[in-house]
């Protein structure tokens, strides 16, 4: 099974109120772009939820084996002088955490600065508004 059936709605690593819609937008483009530390980012939202005990232990593993085998599937942005600095700029234009900068940041790389170009799917609400104001079309 391809991670992007949404017809059977297994989610990409955890199951979240808006899984089927955003695999069937996976479903709809079948690429997935994302930020060199993007890994880190999905173990460390795993590793709360356990601590949480919102995820039990086998599901959280269960994730984890998801999120090794999605790697191969996307295409990754590698942390560069171009990345960083652009991060920083963002920081000053946006209410955005560090890491949320550095992910938005990586997307203006991946447009190539023509954020028009690229969608950006978000689920964090500060991220899905500045990506908004710098020019992208944001799902869901």
């Amino acid at each position: 099974m391809k991670f992007w059936d949404s017809s059977a709605v297994v989610p990409l690593l955890v199951a979240e109120p808006t899984t089927r819609h955003l695999l069937q937008l996976l479903e709809a483009d079948k690429g997935l772009t994302v930020w060199w530390a993007t890994p880190v980012e999905c173990a460390s939202a795993i590793a709360r939820r356990e601590r949480d005990e919102a995820l039990a232990t086998r599901d959280s593993n269960v994730a984890l084996e998801r999120l090794r085998a999605l790697q191969s599937y996307w295409v990754e942005i590698n942390p560069t002088a171009k990345v960083r600095d652009s991060a920083v700029r963002l920081l000053r234009t946006h209410p955005l955490r560090s890491s949320d900068s550095l992910q938005l940041a990586a997307a203006m790389v991946a447009a190539e600065d023509e954020p028009s170009t690229l969608g950006f799917v978000c689920l964090d609400e500060r991220l899905k508004t500045a990506a908004q104001r710098e020019g992208f079309t944001v799902a869901p």
